[in-house]
């Protein structure tokens, strides 16, 4: 088995982990950075995020302590107040460094920031690349780490576990599927950057890589997981019955004016909170589902008619775009939407450094549970969330990494490690369903917790026992971490 070494081993090639690998080489530009991807370097939660970063730019007090209440309200006051503090009050120099690495973000005409509204912020301070914020982000932070010499990226290979000793984690083992061989990496430190678990779901709007792999590694090592109770339902995907993952239609397209509304055109949200559609995510998501329990339907709808077609085109192409493509006019249909899982709270725990409770691993982005979030995210924080903790990673690991390197040989025995076979299993396949059934009904229908967690365990045996051979699959190595990460979900509902 090929054994490497790198100085800082970066898994996910999100916003967060090609931030943290920037600052990171332009300040030890003696270390070596590898970011290792699951499949293409393009592909992460990063560039489905539509509606932009929140950040105070007006450099107000007001407006920083406007942010700081938004976030702790839309959390539940369950978020941890130093956390958002530090977020919200980083947000302008990260912001800056961003510009430096030639993001671009929309303007009036006047050269001030066009700055959008989204569902519970009391101000417009979202940042935004028409409806393609992320992709902006991810393809400007991409090609800055192409041009830089001591970080190395690979793509198509699927951590199968952490490698730990006594002092840390020390590395991983991995499935290099061009050269289809394990294979193992030693790392000084290792920064998990996964993205969150909506596969876990029947219906999503992640891509299908986010199977929950950085929780269940990291738990499967001991690192102490929190909060996995608290998924983000997004109250406007488009409804495309079977289709995964869903279409999002961005919280910007309400703060720009839509409304949702019922099959009698209707906007019942009122009915639950005066905000309406402008109410936060969890709030608009349970309106949502009251009256598709009362109506018996299937899905709502937003209602674009009422609006500026070509103002609304050119904050929103994409989003018009796609609906086109399916045959939706906005300027005389409505948009057929119902919620779906989004954006995982919980996570792997992590400290204000993005430190785990397992030495010499870190942890950013949504895999991670830095206490900003509570139980329901505020819009457009995530990105702001993913490069504040990438600064904070970076900054700890460039101050405190140690000297030497890493030997594999003495920890991990070949003898042990299973035959990787590229086989495709229908009984994998049913029991993939069947999960992404139990835990779509657990969080939709109220499902009995205490069922779903039977279920789930009797998934976890059959993998168990399938685990157990010379060979596996990557397919069920993925299912095993869609398990773990239903069970820590399953678990934290008992507790809660």
């Amino acid at each position: 088995m090929k054994s490497n070494s790198t100085d800082i081993l970066v898994i996910g090639s999100g916003a967060s982990g090609l931030f943290f690998s920037l600052k990171t080489a332009l300040q030890r530009p003696d270390l070596q950075i590898l970011i290792m991807t699951k499949s293409g370097a393009e592909n992460s939660n990063t560039r489905y995020a539509q509606g932009g970063i929140a950040v105070v730019t007006d450099n107000l007090k007001l407006s920083f302590e406007k942010h700081i209440e938004d976030t702790m309200k839309a959390g539940g006051d369950l978020s941890n107040r130093e956390v958002v503090e530090m977020v919200v009050y980083q947000a302008p120099e990260r912001l800056k460094e961003l510009l430096d690495f030639n993001v671009q973000f929309d303007k009036k005409s006047s050269g001030d920031w066009d700055l959008g509204l989204e569902g519970g912020h009391t101000q417009h301070r979202i940042l935004h690349h028409k409806d393609i914020s992320g992709s902006e982000i991810l393809n400007k932070l991409l090609l800055q780490v192409q041009n830089t010499p001591n970080i190395s990226l690979i793509e198509d290979c699927i951590v199968f576990d952490l490698i730990v000793d006594d002092s840390g984690c020390v590395g991983a083992i991995y499935f290099n599927q061009k050269e289809a061989r394990l294979e193992t990496i030693g790392a000084k430190a290792t920064l998990l950057c996964t993205g969150g678990s909506g596969q876990v779901f029947k219906h999503t709007t992640n891509p299908i890589i986010a199977t929950g792999d950085g929780v269940a590694i990291a738990h499967r090592i001991g690192a102490k997981i929190c909060d996995m109770q608290y998924i983000q339902f997004h109250p406007t995907a488009l409804y495309e019955k079977d289709k995964n993952p869903y279409f999002l239609i961005s919280e910007a397209v309400r703060g720009f004016g839509a409304y949702i509304v019922n099959d009698k055109n209707e906007r019942f949200v009122f009915e639950t909170d005066d905000r309406g559609e402008l109410a936060t995510r969890d709030i608009v998501s349970n309106a949502i589902g009251i009256e598709l329990e009362k109506s018996g339907k299937d899905y709502v709808y937003i209602d674009c008619r009422h609006l500026d077609y070509e103002k609304f085109y050119k904050h929103f192409p994409t989003i018009t775009d796609y609906c086109n493509s399916i045959g939706i006019d906005i300027r005389k249909d409505l948009i057929p939407i119902v919620p779906v899982a989004h954006y995982q709270c919980g996570g792997i725990d992590v400290d204000m450094d993005s430190q785990t409770s397992i030495p010499n691993l870190f942890a950013v982005g949504e895999c991670a549970r830095t206490g900003l979030h509570g139980n329901n995210r505020l819009a457009s924080n995530s990105l702001l969330e993913a490069l504040v903790y990438a600064h904070q990673s970076s900054q700890f690991i460039c101050a405190h990494i140690k000297d030497g390197n890493t030997n594999l040989n003495s920890i991990i025995d070949e003898q042990v490690l299973p035959k990787v076979v590229n086989q495709y299993s229908d009984e994998l396949v049913t029991m993939k369903e069947l999960l992404q059934r139990t835990m779509t009904d657990l969080f939709i229908k109220n499902a009995n917790p205490m069922k779903a967690k039977s279920i789930i365990a009797d998934i976890h045996s059959k993998c168990y026992k399938l685990l157990q051979h010379n060979s596996i699959s990557l397919q069920l190595k993925e299912l095993q971490n869609l398990v773990n990460t239903a069970e820590l979900i399953c678990n934290a509902i008992q507790i809660n």
